[in-house]
């Protein structure tokens, strides 16, 4: 069983940044891919960014390339999400999520641990 831990998030103003974490832990695991998800209010959670343990391979969310930047501390199982340029449509839950298996085409339902999320509310 893993467990995964965010944290920093809460209000900026847009234009701003925030960075946020989550840290790995657990008794037995093994991380393929952590990636992370956002929902906002009356909408589905959607895909942001996610990074391949091994290698760094990154792929992000066409709504926040150039802006945010996935990166990985694997001594720490900690991943990262650095947020830049902040818009009021970026505000929702995020949430880490683990994959742990090798698969050729990852996809949402390859991650198997969540975490339990963290706000960002970012103001116009």
């Amino acid at each position: 069983q893993v467990q995964l831990v965010e944290s920093g998030g809460g209000l900026v103003q847009a234009g701003g940044s925030l960075r946020l974490s989550c840290a790995a832990s657990g008794r037995s695991f093994s991380i393929y891919a952590m990636g992370w998800f956002r929902q906002a209010p009356g909408k589905e959670r959607e895909f942001v960014a996610k990074i391949i343990w091994s290698g760094g391979y990154t792929d992000y969310a066409d709504s926040v390339k150039g802006r945010f930047t996935i990166s990985r501390d694997n001594a720490k199982n900690t991943v990262y999400l650095q947020m830049n340029s902040l818009k009021p449509e970026d505000t929702a839950v995020y949430s880490c999520a683990l994959a742990p298996l090798i698969t050729y085409h990852l996809q949402e339902a390859d991650f198997r641990s969540w975490g339990q999320g963290t706000q960002v509310t970012v103001s116009s």
